[in-house]
Formats: structure tokens, sequence, C-alpha cells
């Protein structure tokens, strides 16, 4: 991260930021938890707002409110919590290799360019830095103007690449007004739509966790993909 960036963090703990995340219903029910004791225990912890939305539509929207420390600490605890369900969905399986952590945001299409960089140099930046994949869709979401950035990785690694995505909001914040993604059920259709070309339906694995439709998949590490590929097979032998 650069000193610019650092600066912009440390003046910013007073500072109030909001991240929006899109999570199908079985990963809002990870994080929820038995009673909701899981998400209280995250709010309790963190020190940060969590909301999820209402609604019946399969994907939902979960606010994160607070300081920079506090929005870090709460994806930390998210991250590692679905780390926890991908792990127990391969307790049964002879894969070796652990897929990564993939979190959703649904970020300000005005601020998109200045995470993508000139040329794709920031996002190469924040790939390289934090070891995190690191995706910008080109679309916007359906009847708004937010764009999903998906990130993929180890717990630390998606901790470390939301700082550096707090730090360009804090320094190129939206312009204009934002109209904001709401998941809704088309009619006829079994889910939602994340963008106009690609369809988030996901596929539910024993240990309550949901795995990004396989078209998502191709957004990651060649390697990766065919992992994912691989554990599907044997899942459903």
């Amino acid at each position: 991260m650069s000193d610019k960036e650092e600066v912009a963090l440390d003046s910013s703990l007073n500072v109030t930021l909001t991240l929006r995340l899109l999570m199908h219903g079985k990963e809002v029910g990870s994080i929820i938890g038995k009673k909701g004791e899981t998400v209280k225990k995250m709010r309790e912890e963190s020190g940060a707002r969590i909301n999820i939305s209402e609604g019946s539509s399969p994907e939902r929207i979960v606010t994160i409110t607070g300081p920079t420390e506090g929005i870090f600490r709460a994806f930390s605890m998210i991250a590692q919590k679905f780390e926890e369900d991908i792990t127990a969905a391969m307790t049964n399986s002879n894969v070796t290799s652990k897929p990564p952590v993939t979190l959703r945001l649904v970020f300000p299409g005005s601020q998109c360019g200045s995470l993508i960089g000139k040329g794709g140099s920031k996002i190469k930046e924040i790939r390289e830095t934090t070891g995190a994949q690191l995706q910008v869709a080109g679309d916007m979401l359906p009847d708004s103007t937010e764009r999903a950035v998906t990130i993929s990785g180890t717990p630390q690694a998606i901790t470390q690449c939301v700082r550096h995505i707090c730090s360009v909001m804090l320094e190129s914040p939206p312009k204009g007004a934002t109209i904001p993604y709401r998941p809704k059920v088309l009619p006829g259709a079994a889910h939602a739509v994340l963008a106009p070309q690609h369809s988030a339906q996901a596929f539910a694995i024993p240990g309550q966790y949901a795995f990004a439709h396989q078209d998502d998949l191709m957004l990651l590490h060649p390697r990766v993909h065919r992992n994912w590929q691989y554990l599907m097979i044997l899942l459903a032998a």
C-alpha cells in the first residue's frame, strides 16, 4: 500500500464507511448462524454494523458500516467463517487443494475507474500486493449504477484487499447519485441476475455453503478453476 493510501486510512479512523456485499441465501444463513448468534458475535467483536436486507430473493445485500478498522475486522470474520464452511464441505472428499474464499462487493460504478487505475495499474498493484484475485465487472448491475467487484483468496488476502478498496473510496468519492442494486426475482426465473451477461445461480454443498456458478469460476486462475471442477465432480458422485 502506498504512503498516500496509508495516510488516507490513518486519517479515516473516525470516518464512517459503508461497503455492500451480495450474498446467496446459504451464505447469509452461514453468517447469521443459529438463532442469529454468529452475526451477533461479529457485530460485537468488530464494532461494525452488519445489516442484512429483507425479502424472498435468493440473493441478499449485506451492508457493513463503521470505521475502517471495524470494517476490516468484520470482513476478516466473514471470510474466516466462509473458509471454515469450505473446510467442512471438503471433510469427506479427496480434494487436497482448498478453493479460495470468494466475496462479492456491490460497488459504485463511478468509483470503479479509480479501483482499476490507468491501464489497469491499480487493480494489478492490489492483486500483487495482497495475493488476492480482484475482478471488476464490465457492466452495471440491473437497474442500478453499481458493479459487482469479486474478491477471491485467503481470509488474510481478502482483508488486505478490502483495505486497498477502502483507501480508493476515501481518495475518490463517488460522482453524482448512486442508484443501489436491489436483488429481485425475475418472472419465470429461479434466481436473481447479477449482471446482464452473467447469472448468479449457486449450487449448495453439505456444510451450508453456496459456491458460485461455474461461469463465475472462469474469472479465477485456470488452476483454481480446475480444482473447483474436480471438487464438484466428487461431491456429485
